[in-house]
């Protein structure tokens, strides 16, 4: 690499280009969220629909694909391998968060709307509480990332470690806030962000339909990458707590708080 020589130098730089890459990511994030409300940002996915149904729906899918295999080809070790080449391994996370916010953010200004409503809710009193409801799912997402650590899981702690010339520390299972009641909050939290909506069109449906099965499909090569991991650790932490969907795990946690 161009900058082996100077390995402060390049860890500064590094340090420059985590900072570039986490506000790329946490802005398509971002933007996402805000496509869905329709609100302040410029396309929304209730938007009218200017191109046929055939096209549109063509032109959404392969969005989606494409999100979903930048996202999850660059989570799988062949690729880390490759970029490795060209990057140092401190940056490969936030590389991989520039990638993903850059993805996110052409799925939502390239996408098509398709007409037709499912459901809307006409009294406002109920429909602000839905609304709250849903972005109660994105402020779960967001207390997720800070329970495993949310700079780590962005990258930022992996180059500020290599600035500081500090070793990268052992890979540990634990379980933490709201990772004992499910097993993946981060995804339950989208989930909730996609489906709760006091307006369900035809278009935010197929949005949210596609979302949900990237994540059961991304989550199932995910959980087998933590078993190879953590080996019966996790095996154990599968039995107890559900992946999704809190269920037994609350009632196990409260009969605990009880006892």
């Amino acid at each position: 690499m161009l900058l082996e020589a100077n390995p402060k130098r390049a860890s500064m730089l590094a340090v420059m280009y985590g900072a570039f890459c986490y506000a790329v990511g946490v802005a398509g994030l971002a933007y996402c969220i805000f496509f869905l409300l329709g609100a302040v940002v410029p396309t929304a996915v209730d938007d009218p629909a200017t191109m046929p149904l055939g096209w549109a729906l063509a032109v959404d899918l392969g969005l989606i694909l494409g999100w979903g295999v930048q996202h999850s080809a660059m989570a799988r070790p062949p690729f880390k391998q490759w970029l490795a080449r060209y990057v140092p391994a401190y940056c490969e996370r936030v590389t991989y968060c520039l990638a993903s916010g850059v993805t996110l953010a052409a799925v939502c200004l390239l996408w098509q709307p398709i007409a037709g409503s499912i459901w809307q809710i006409a009294s406002e009193p109920w429909a602000m509480v839905i609304t709250a409801a849903g972005l109660s799912g994105w402020v779960l997402l967001l207390a997720a990332t800070f329970a495993i650590d949310h700079f780590e899981l962005f990258g930022m702690a992996q180059v500020i470690r290599a600035f500081l010339g500090r070793p990268e520390p052992e890979s540990k299972f634990v379980e933490r806030f709201v990772y004992r009641i499910v097993r993946h909050p981060i995804q339950t939290g989208v989930l909730i962000g996609v489906w709760v909506t006091p307006h369900m069109t035809a278009s935010h449906l197929l949005f949210a339909a596609m979302m949900t099965l990237y994540i059961y499909v991304g989550l199932h090569f995910e959980e087998r990458a933590l078993l190879r991991e953590f080996g019966g650790a996790y095996a154990d932490y599968m039995r107890r707590v559900p992946k999704l969907i809190p269920g037994a795990s609350l009632a196990n946690l409260w009969a605990a708080r009880k006892a």
